[in-house]
């Protein structure tokens, strides 16, 4: 799970999306998987535990593309009014990583 390079204290990636809905085109760059792995790299984010800011790039990237995912696999995980994600992200992302590796073990 993502964890704040600074302090080391883990982040919720719903409350780091919600920072990303203070950008005019939010909509838009949550639609574009680039757009939106190209912003989140640049976005300067604050830490909730330590309050200092941080660049995207400093998140582990495959973490970021399954949000991205998420994000546009449920109806309207973003509540554009309240600029809040409706969506539990990291039980989701745990979920997806519990499911790959119960993959690979019967596969295997």
């Amino acid at each position: 799970m993502a964890r704040c390079p600074l302090c080391g204290k883990p982040l919720n990636w719903a409350e780091l999306v919600g920072q990303m809905l203070t950008l005019k085109n939010a909509e838009k760059i949550l639609t574009e998987r680039e757009l939106f792995l190209k912003t989140l790299e640049n976005f300067t984010f604050k830490c909730p535990h330590c309050g200092e800011k941080f660049y995207g790039r400093y998140l582990p990237r495959e973490e970021a593309e399954k949000v991205f995912e998420l994000l546009n696999e449920f109806k309207e995980p973003i509540d554009w009014e309240k600029r809040k994600v409706r969506l539990r992200l990291n039980s989701l992302l745990a979920l997806d990583t519990m499911l790959e590796q119960w993959d690979r073990k019967v596969k295997g």
